[in-house]
């Protein structure tokens, strides 16, 4: 059975995944350009280090999100805890040395939903791009700097862009109620 006030990871298949993680009581463990750089660098860094494949991601000072393929050389995506973890050991030690708070629980947990429809990826893009904007820190998606958004239009053509922005996010059933510092 499982246990009722954590999210069951279903991750037996390989596959793109949205990924949100949150600390813990939604404190801003990681307010100011300085963490917030560190917490972005740690995700992408793990990322790569564990062979996910990012599409889209946006890290704030008390949440993040991103969309992913799992490892293409693994058979599933089983190692997506591990390499949450291993980021979020890290950047807890991190902060908590900073703010001399040795042993303070910073993370929570994380959800996670594996894509299975073309829409359904595109529109999740568009969310974590917009992800900013959504939360009123920057008034266009690309001014954030920790998050993908400004990669993404210099990545792909404008049409892509425009195309995939059009997706709407409104009827997207995902639990965002984080409030990121408005502070960065």
């Amino acid at each position: 059975m499982p246990w009722p006030h954590a999210p069951s990871h279903q991750l037996s298949e390989g596959g793109t995944y949205f990924v949100t993680a949150g600390t813990y009581l939604k404190s801003h463990y990681f307010r100011g350009a300085d963490r917030l750089g560190v917490l972005h660098r740690g995700l992408l860094t793990v990322a790569r280090d564990y062979g996910w494949l990012f599409d889209a991601w946006a890290v704030f000072s008390n949440h993040y999100h991103f969309v992913a393929h799992s490892p293409p050389d693994a058979p599933d995506a089983s190692g997506l805890p591990e390499m949450l973890s291993t980021l979020h050991v890290k950047t807890a030690k991190w902060v908590n040395k900073l703010d001399h708070r040795p042993g303070r629980r910073v993370w929570f947990n994380f959800r996670e939903t594996r894509l299975t429809y073309q829409k359904s990826f595109l529109a999740r893009l568009n969310y974590v791009h917009q992800n900013a904007v959504k939360h009123g820190l920057v008034p266009v998606a690309n001014q954030y700097p920790w998050c993908s958004a400004r990669w993404f239009e210099s990545k792909s053509s404008a049409a892509m862009a425009k195309s995939i922005y059009r997706f709407k996010t409104d009827r997207l059933q995902m639990l965002d109620d984080f409030e990121p510092a408005p502070d960065w």
